[in-house]
């Protein structure tokens, strides 16, 4: 999908094309052992080796709003990304991001293996990247993804 594909979608064939999007990267980036999870532990990552971050997600919810120090832990990787040209979106539903980890570790089963090879081959990367292209465009610099309904 071009740019011009995604800017020509309708917001909301837009909005769902990326949240089943992101839920694919999250699913295909876990089967690789290619996911971090958690503030700390994503600052960690970024901070030792910055290139192997390649998309950025922040979770949030209504409940941690009122919480000053992950706000700033927010903004600076918030910052970091920026500096690094890391795609970067939030998630507004905790709820809904925990049973798609739920279901990442039901399909990988046992072994923690899955078969589908070369996955980051997945054009689903890419559309998240073009998405966050056009919302920098438009001075939306940290957009909102919603996740598709289970």
């Amino acid at each position: 999908m071009t740019l011009e594909e995604v800017v020509n979608q309708k917001p909301s064939e837009r909005a769902q094309c990326t949240g089943k999007a992101l839920e694919e990267v999250l699913v295909s980036s876990k089967a690789n052992d290619c996911l971090t999870i958690g503030v700390y532990e994503s600052a960690k990552v970024m901070n030792v080796d910055p290139d192997s971050v390649s998309f950025c997600v922040l979770a949030m919810d209504e409940e941690f709003e009122c919480d000053i120090a992950l706000q700033i832990h927010f903004t600076l990787i918030q910052a970091f990304c920026f500096d690094n040209d890391i795609s970067i979106v939030s998630v507004n539903d905790m709820q809904l991001l925990s049973e798609i980890f739920g279901v990442i570790s039901k399909h990988l089963g046992e072994d923690g293996q899955n078969p589908a090879e070369d996955s980051w081959e997945d054009p689903a990367l890419e559309k998240l990247h073009l998405f966050c292209e056009e919302s920098r465009s438009y001075n939306e610099w940290v957009p909102e993804i919603t996740l598709p309904e289970r």
